[in-house]
């Protein structure tokens, strides 16, 4: 699917270039396509030169997270929760403690190790499953919650915002929080409703009653805010929790008898080599953005968007940064291309810049964690799977265009 959408990017912006050429005459519009492709290839390079010192430091920090022990620990605690969401799973089946792991470390941002396990995960539960080509009720509600993307440190983002000069980049933390809880509950709710889990067991409604309430009290605490106070208290939230649990990390570290300086090194010698492989993907997804928008064919588009929400008398500024919406469940690079691309094209702290950074910290690829999961244990006939993935992405989008216009008007 990817590989018909980044071909159709290129063939869209040569057919509209050629309108332009012959139908309006305008002969310097494929000089505009080739200084696209290389601005686009220009600006991969530099972000990844960024990418690789700041990538480098947090998986280092990340390393220390996992020798003491820290994802074990939350696995501990999130265990309760799915032997219930998951009746069909015997308690103290490994399938559970990967399935815990695996969410423990997507809260903390370590997509790295968050995904070998998720693997793992959906093996051990395959072994349960009694039709092998079809979906297990366990199976989609783990895919579902992972393409939710509830993650508290959405520091990728904040690398980004960085690179490309933001003046606050933790100014997004709060809006993305707020949207990803969103997403990740109306996919809760979703499964819930088609599989018919019993949500209101005592330990399932203490969980849920506890997120309700952590985020009751951030509501109330911002409700009445101004626009500057809101984007101020979220740089001050988001620096505070960043760099807390930096130094949480080195104390518990320290405190098990972790040798938290080569626990480091270890982990920032994999920086490299990711930013590395990054840089093809990237390059790829820009300069195709890139022709798209200099072809006129990607704002032509979204003028219709504006037009039609202009005639329900909307603000129209959200339009700008729909095409990482619109690629995020496909593609995890195009989608960070897109965001990249509208922060270059508007401002990394524009309107436009700072919801396309929200939309993408706030929804996950969900086709391809599909294909990825999925893929590795065979199953062909997902079910409801795919709908209630699409629907919390959905609940995603949207909330972060309301917590936009809330935090930043």
């Amino acid at each position: 699917m990817l590989n018909g959408i980044w071909l159709s990017f290129f063939l869209a912006a040569f057919v509209a270039a050629l309108w332009q050429w012959l139908g309006l005459g305008d002969g310097e519009i494929f000089a505009r396509l080739v200084e696209a492709l290389f601005d686009m290839t220009r600006l991969s390079v530099e972000i990844v030169l960024v990418l690789a010192g700041t990538m480098t430091l947090w998986l280092g920090f990340l390393a220390i997270a996992e020798k003491a022990g820290l994802i074990r620990l939350m696995a501990r605690l999130l265990d309760p929760l799915f032997r219930r969401l998951m009746p069909e799973v015997p308690s103290g089946h490994p399938a559970m403690g990967l399935i815990s792991m695996n969410f423990a470390a997507n809260i903390l941002g370590l997509d790295n190790a968050a995904t070998p396990i998720g693997i793992k995960a959906m093996h051990s539960l395959q072994e349960l499953n009694p039709s092998k080509e079809t979906a297990s009720n366990a199976q989609i509600l783990f895919l579902v919650l992972n393409t939710s993307s509830l993650t508290l440190l959405p520091v990728t983002i904040f690398m980004y915002r960085a690179q490309q000069g933001a003046a606050e980049p933790t100014a997004v933390f709060l809006p993305i929080l707020l949207a990803t809880t969103a997403s990740s509950l109306v996919g809760l709710l979703s499964v819930a409703l088609m599989q018919r889990l019993k949500l209101w067991q005592p330990v399932v409604l203490a969980y849920l009653a506890g997120a309700a309430l952590a985020l009751g009290l951030l509501l109330t605490t911002l409700a009445g805010m101004s626009a500057q106070a809101l984007a101020a208290t979220s740089t001050l939230v988001g620096n505070l929790v960043l760099f807390g649990i930096v130094v949480g990390f080195l104390l518990i570290g320290a405190l098990r008898r972790v040798n938290v300086y080569d626990a480091f090194i270890e982990g920032a010698r994999e920086g490299i080599h990711f930013t590395v492989t990054l840089l093809p993907y990237l390059i790829a997804m820009l300069v195709a953005v890139g022709v798209l928008r200099a072809s006129g064919v990607l704002d032509a588009g979204l003028a219709g968007i504006r037009w039609l929400a202009a005639g329900f008398g909307w603000d129209t500024r959200f339009v700008e940064a729909l095409p990482t919406a619109f690629i995020k469940p496909l593609s995890g690079s195009g989608a960070r291309a897109m965001m990249i691309e509208t922060m270059d094209t508007f401002g990394v702290d524009s309107f436009p810049g700072v919801l396309a950074a929200t939309m993408q910290g706030s929804t996950e690829t969900t086709f391809y964690v599909l294909a990825v999961y999925f893929g590795a244990v065979g199953i062909r006939k997902i079910r409801h799977g795919l709908g209630c993935a699409l629907l919390a992405d959905l609940a995603g989008i949207v909330t972060a265009i309301g917590v936009c216009y809330w935090f930043f008007g």
